[in-house]
């Protein structure tokens, strides 16, 4: 069927330099300290977080930024495999794919809310076929749009974070990158699962009907692309915003070429 999967997410995946949502996106991101270069990958310090969620914003704000990968026409090789636009660059040396793949299940195996959701987890599924969605796992990758590194984190998203939380995260780093996405993917769950779904924050694929389902996997993975904003502006019509980029990473999750590495 790898001929089938091939097809498929080569006609969902959005070619060109695209923005997830760009400065209409949002910045609440909780961010956990990182270890420093010395220290073990897999090392969990504590969480800085606020006493209690603030008041979702109401002002546009930063995400990561959407994929520009394009399929390979050859059938046998990675349908999903990123392409680098011709107005995107590399900046500084990349790392392996062994090294990207453990600096991102290690950003997933953290707590981002250890107080007021402690029974909240990122799947390392969802954070590793986001991230290869969104640069192949590409390491240095500066996209058109800004967007830069495994997760396509956004500046803006990037200062935000520093400002709020008084960190000193540098998307630059590949390790910090991958906390950064998954940090995103912990909010967007806590933000929708709160006000959508009573608390819950089950992310699993069992809850979602469809691909298309306004389940809380299903929004999370939109969220990601699109903005929690335009989540929230298609919920009451029961439609998601970008089904396309939604299909793809549920896809991804099934089956990746990723699995090889």
């Amino acid at each position: 069927m790898s001929w089938l999967v091939a097809a498929v997410v080569g006609l969902l995946v959005v070619g060109g330099c695209g923005v997830v949502g760009g400065k209409d996106d949002d910045p609440a991101l909780v961010a956990a300290p990182l270890p420093s270069a010395s220290e073990p990958e897999n090392i969990v310090d504590p969480v800085i977080e606020s006493e209690e969620p603030e008041p979702e914003p109401t002002t546009a704000s930063p995400s990561p930024s959407r994929s520009s990968a394009k399929p390979k026409a050859t059938p046998t090789e990675d349908p999903n495999n990123f392409q680098l636009p011709e107005c995107a660059h590399r900046e500084g040396k990349e790392v392996s794919k062994a090294k990207a793949k453990a600096a991102l299940k290690s950003a997933a195996a953290r707590k981002y809310w250890p107080t007021s959701a402690p029974g909240l987890k990122v799947p390392s599924r969802l954070v590793l076929t986001t991230a290869w969605h969104e640069s192949g796992w590409t390491s240095n990758i500066v996209n058109c749009d800004g967007g830069r590194g495994l997760m396509q984190v956004m500046p803006d998203t990037e200062a935000f974070i520093n400002q709020r939380f008084e960190q000193s995260y540098t998307s630059t780093d590949y390790r910090q990158n991958a906390v950064l996405g998954a940090n995103y993917l912990a909010w967007l769950t806590k933000a929708f699962g709160d006000q959508y779904f009573k608390g819950s924050y089950d992310l699993s694929a069992g809850k979602c009907k469809t691909n298309k389902s306004m389940c809380l996997l299903n929004m999370v993975i939109s969220g990601y692309n699109a903005g929690r904003a335009a989540v929230d502006e298609s919920h009451a019509s029961g439609r998601l915003p970008n089904p396309e980029y939604v299909g793809v990473v549920r896809s991804l999750m099934k089956s990746c070429y990723c699995d090889r590495y």
